[in-house]
C-alpha cells in the first residue's frame, strides 16, 4: 500500500507561481512512475505532466513550457513546478503514482485556483 500526500496548492494571481509536493510512504514498493493530473469543475481529469523513474518527463501541451515536474528520488517525492498561471490552471490537483507492481495509486487532492 502506498500512502499520497499533497501539499503546496493554494489561491495566486494570474501570472503568479506555484509549487505542488507530493510525497509517496508506504513498504514493499518501488516507483515506476508519478504524474499529476488535475480536474476543473465540470471536466474530466485530466495528465498533465508525469516523470518516469529513470526521469523522462512529459507534459500536456496546456501546461508545456509553464510548468516543471521533478523528483527526489531519496525522499520519494514529485513536485510541480508550476510559472506563468492562468485562470485555466484553475482546478484540484492530483498526484499519482505506478509503481514497479503496475498498481496506481491517488493522492486527495489540493486545490489551486488562480484569480484573474
Amino acid at each position: 500500500q502506498v500512502h499520497l500526500v499533497e501539499s503546496g496548492g493554494g489561491l495566486v494571481q494570474a501570472g503568479g507561481s506555484l509549487r505542488l509536493s507530493c510525497s509517496a510512504s508506504g513498504s514493499g514498493f518501488a516507483i515506476n512512475a508519478m504524474g499529476w493530473y488535475r480536474q476543473a469543475p465540470g471536466k474530466q481529469r485530466e495528465l498533465i505532466a508525469s516523470i518516469a523513474s529513470i526521469g523522462i518527463t512529459d507534459y500536456a501541451d496546456s501546461v508545456k513550457g509553464r510548468f516543471t515536474i521533478s523528483k527526489d528520488n531519496a525522499k520519494n517525492t514529485v513536485y510541480l513546478q508550476m510559472n506563468s498561471l492562468k485562470p485555466e490552471d484553475t482546478a484540484v490537483y492530483y498526484c499519482n503514482c505506478q509503481t514497479t507492481m503496475l498498481r496506481v495509486y491517488w493522492g486527495q487532492g489540493t486545490q489551486v485556483t488562480v484569480s484573474s
